[in-house]
């Protein structure tokens, strides 16, 4: 098998200014951009074109009103609403950084998962999505299962299309450090099968200092990705939160 295509990211600044030939050239760009099965996409912050928040919407009189979006940041996010956006401010921070690189690349496996449409291949994707899931939304992961048990009674467009959708609405609410640790702690209850009691101690000690945000997120995380390869547990070796990304990305390094 090859290796995977990288995620495809696009940055846009424009400088039309006048509003009809933006909408055009935003309504062409926009019909390009169909062809290239976008996984995510970054914009220029608070751009009359480009920006997805905070923009200065003005008055016929020139006095501003309120705050939106940019013309073509806000036709962007209607016509894929399921895409991963940011802007170049928000990519700065660590935790929506993290989240953005995160939904980026389950928004391309699952682009990679349609090619088949096989309802066991969404079952896999959902299993090995289980704790990444978990980290973000419990409410929608319980949803999410509910989905997958009742496969069988759903016509497959509407099941698929119900279910990224519920899984992208998931993965935009943030894995904050009390999420992961939750996690973090359901996996030691995992692996309590397996690990000595010294090292369970020792799991336990890094996910508090985790908790407790003495730590990033990296350290537990790889103290557990070294106790399922020690052991052998193909269960977690799989499991996309413990890899949700390229390594070389690093964002739990910083979170």
């Amino acid at each position: 098998m090859g290796r995977p295509e990288s995620p495809r990211l696009i940055t846009i600044k424009t400088g039309i200014d006048h509003t009809e030939k933006m909408l055009q050239w935003t309504e062409k760009k926009l019909t390009e951009l169909e062809q290239r099965n976008l996984c995510g996409f970054i914009f220029k912050s608070k751009s009359p074109s480009s920006g997805i928040a905070g923009v200065k919407v003005y008055k016929p009189s020139g006095v501003p009103s309120q705050r939106g979006v940019g013309i073509f940041g806000g036709a962007f996010m209607k016509r894929f609403p399921l895409t991963p956006v940011i802007d170049d401010v928000r990519l700065h921070n660590p935790q929506l950084r993290k989240n953005f690189i995160e939904g980026v690349c389950v928004f391309q496996r699952w682009q990679e998962l349609l090619k088949s449409r096989d309802i066991n291949d969404l079952v896999g994707f959902h299993t090995s999505h289980k704790l990444l899931m978990l980290a973000h939304s419990p409410r929608h992961y319980a949803l999410l299962g509910q989905l997958v048990a009742d496969a069988k009674g759903v016509k497959r467009k509407d099941l698929y299309a119900s279910y990224i959708q519920g899984f992208m609405e998931g993965m935009r609410l943030l894995a904050t450090p009390a999420k992961n640790a939750n996690v973090l702690m359901r996996i030691a209850g995992y692996l309590k099968k397996f690990i000595t009691a010294d090292e369970k101690q020792e799991l336990l000690e890094v996910i508090e200092n985790y908790r407790q945000c003495l730590v990033p997120l990296i350290v537990p995380v790889t103290l557990v990705k070294h106790y399922a390869r020690k052991y052998r547990i193909v269960y977690l070796e799989k499991q996309r939160y413990l890899n949700p990304h390229p390594v070389e990305l690093m964002p739990q390094n910083h979170v």
